[in-house]
């Protein structure tokens, strides 16, 4: 009876190494994968900077210098606003990242909302989509928090919904009282619809300046000059005018 129970231990023994060692594999495999994976990933991701640098014509924009439109008429800017949304970055190989939910405001007068910095995997960034403006998604979500909260500025009524973009200043050329002007250019539906579809180039591996010109404002597709039109503040046709020709403002700044 002993060498029979001395085998049976020994068996067990056996067994139990070897789910030991079995487990022990596992988790080691477990471990390299798992270092594997972060060491990708860690290399993968990386983040892509948007600066946008707004001007005039050839100068940069200041709010206390007074400049020349195309027509002729000295103008000075007091406030300019526009909202960047839907975000696509692209790839060579046509891959994507795309950060369809945030809304950035653009602000003049706040430096810090001119740059995003955003997360991405893709290595060879070759170009990028954004939405001037707020899809009509959102204009007709209710109130909303953070860039896109009314306390901004930037919101008319529950029927009209959010300005895509907001030009005010002064000019001589104005008939107005104080020769102001201003232009708030909103509207989403059909026939109204002021957010235009932007695609640029990236001329560079993590980062892109994006130059907005006021002038464009005024000629392009229309040309709109204060004396005659210092003041829209409504969808329609005269704001349709205006986003035709806003839709031509953005271009790559090539650093030298």
């Amino acid at each position: 009876m002993l060498p029979i129970n001395n085998t049976s231990v020994q068996v067990c023994d056996a067994t139990g190494d070897a789910t030991k060692n079995k487990s022990w594999a596992t988790k080691k495999l477990l471990l390299v994968i798992t270092v594997i994976f972060l060491s990708v990933n860690t290399i993968a991701q990386h983040s892509f900077t948007i600066t946008f640098k707004n001007v005039v014509g050839n100068k940069v924009l200041n709010t206390d210098s007074i400049y020349t439109n195309q027509f002729g008429e000295t103008f000075s800017v007091r406030n300019f606003k526009y909202y960047v949304s839907n975000i696509v970055l692209h790839d060579s190989k046509n891959n994507k990242t795309q950060r369809f939910d945030e809304y950035f405001l653009i602000n003049e007068r706040d430096d810090t909302s001119k740059t995003i910095v955003l997360s991405t995997m893709l290595q060879q960034i070759d170009s990028i989509e954004f939405l001037l403006g707020v899809d009509s998604v959102k204009n007709v979500s209710g109130v909303q928090t953070g860039s896109l909260d009314p306390a901004n500025g930037m919101f008319w009524t529950w029927n009209t919904g959010y300005v895509m973009a907001k030009l005010e200043g002064t000019s001589a050329a104005a008939k107005t009282p104080a020769h102001a002007f201003s232009y708030h250019i909103g509207g989403y539906k059909k026939d109204e619809d002021a957010s235009k579809k932007i695609s640029l180039a990236v001329t560079e591996e993590n980062k892109i300046v994006i130059v907005a010109d006021i002038l464009k404002w005024f000629s392009g597709t229309h040309d709109i000059k204060i004396a005659e039109i210092s003041f829209c503040h409504e969808p329609g046709k005269l704001a349709m005018q205006f986003a035709g020709n806003y839709a031509n403002m953005f271009s790559v700044e090539i650093v030298k």
